[in-house]
């Protein structure tokens, strides 16, 4: 065994992943068992991820690394330094994915992939089709941009999605995305978060069965909530926490309310197995089956 991979974050010691590598790497036949975080500030500069996706290239030890928070900012840096880039970085902006290949540095977008393996698991097939429900996404970055093009693709289209983000920058982005990928216009509506009132309006305004995501980061990296207190969620929602770690405040209201308006409630604990294991295997180019995702799965709740 030999070298390591990397983990591109902001408080990547504080991650599970760092329990469940070594057991995922036995069970994967990995040339390595070691995972090392690459920390860095939400508020990065171009020359850090600049100086670290060079590092990343020009050490022969490291066979590449995942990254989360910092996707569009690694990406809009230094996407002129890869080789090769597979659609959705360059069309949705964003990495998740470092991988080397004959000393070419590849990169890759694997969240609409992973958001639509999550959802798959909770949502039915006919969910939108059969209740009418609608798609709140609070968060309009990486995260969130990747679920809304998986949405916006999917056979079960829901009728309306919106979008918010207290950033005007991230919803033209998006927006922008969503325009070259040639989805409807009517179908998606950006809102821009000027106040509590926004996200408690948007809420009352979705009906009831509606998908609703926390695709913000807060409650992870940072304390807090998209969703004001007080706030009521649609009934029979189902509500979505991507993070699975941290303050976890949209997850305390959501699961507040579940008994009283009969909400699905879900952590991002199978979005996290499926990030990863997706991008341990376009790193070590090893082919996922079912069953291996349900081994993984398996191992890691020892850590969780």
């Amino acid at each position: 065994m030999s070298g390591y991979m990397g983990f591109v974050g902001v408080s990547t010691e504080k991650s599970s992943i760092m329990k469940i590598f070594p057991t995922w790497a036995d069970i994967l036949g990995l040339p390595t068992r070691t995972l090392i975080g690459h920390d860095l500030a939400i508020d990065a500069t171009p020359q850090q991820y600049v100086h670290l996706v060079q590092q990343i290239r020009d050490d022969p030890n490291h066979w590449g690394a995942l990254v989360t928070t910092h996707k569009m900012g690694l990406f809009a840096a230094t996407h002129d330094l890869f080789d090769e880039l597979d659609e959705f970085s360059t069309v949705g902006g964003e990495l998740s994915s470092i991988a080397k290949r004959n000393g070419r540095l590849i990169g890759h977008a694997k969240d609409p992939l992973t958001a639509g393996l999550a959802a798959q698991e909770f949502l039915p097939d006919d969910h939108f089709t059969r209740t009418g429900g609608h798609v709140v996404c609070l968060g309009a970055g990486g995260a969130g941009g990747a679920l809304s093009c998986y949405l916006a693709g999917r056979a079960d289209r829901p009728e309306r999605i919106v979008v918010t983000d207290t950033d005007q920058g991230r919803l033209d982005h998006l927006r922008a995305v969503h325009l070259r990928r040639g989805t409807p216009a009517e179908l998606i509506r950006f809102v821009l978060v000027e106040s509590p009132e926004t996200t408690r309006t948007v809420l009352a305004d979705a009906p009831a069965h509606s998908l609703i995501v926390n695709a913000s980061g807060l409650g992870k990296d940072r304390p807090g909530s998209p969703v004001p207190d007080e706030t009521r969620f649609p009934e029979a929602a189902y509500v979505w926490e991507f993070n699975y770690r941290g303050s976890l405040e949209f997850l305390a209201q959501a699961r507040a309310q579940a008994d009283s308006a009969e909400l699905t409630v879900i952590d991002g604990w199978r979005y996290f197995i499926h990030g990863w294991s997706q991008v341990i295997a376009e790193v070590f180019t090893i082919e996922l089956t079912d069953d291996l995702v349900s081994r993984l799965s398996e191992a890691a709740l020892a850590a969780r």
